[in-house]
């Protein structure tokens, strides 16, 4: 079980796109959101609503920090949800975008 927002030192380049791994499942919960990851059995909770849906929109935006804009979340508060993504991504609950590759 992984605490997203535990004391951490790690971040995540919140200059790269990130999704929900598509090996993962989230469930809404009165208290947040459960992850289930069928690659690894690895189950998460997200107890913030915020946490929730900013995984929920990563996929939605060019990068980490424009979807955190897009939330309100307030640059002070950044390196938080920046240590909880980093979390989540050591878990491979979320992994980095695959870089689409336009025509030659």
């Amino acid at each position: 079980m992984t605490d997203v927002f535990a004391a951490s030192p790690r971040t995540v380049d919140l200059a790269l796109a990130w999704q929900l791994n598509p090996q993962v499942a989230l469930r809404p919960e009165p208290f947040g959101a459960l992850l289930y990851h069928f690659g690894t059995r690895k189950l998460s909770f997200l107890k913030n609503a915020v946490i929730v849906s900013l995984v929920t929109s990563l996929s939605s935006h060019p990068d980490a920090r424009s979807a955190m804009s897009a939330m309100g979340i307030e640059e002070s508060a950044m390196p938080r949800y920046a240590q909880a993504l980093a979390a989540l991504a050591d878990s491979t609950m979320i992994v980095p975008t695959p870089v689409k590759e336009g025509p030659a």
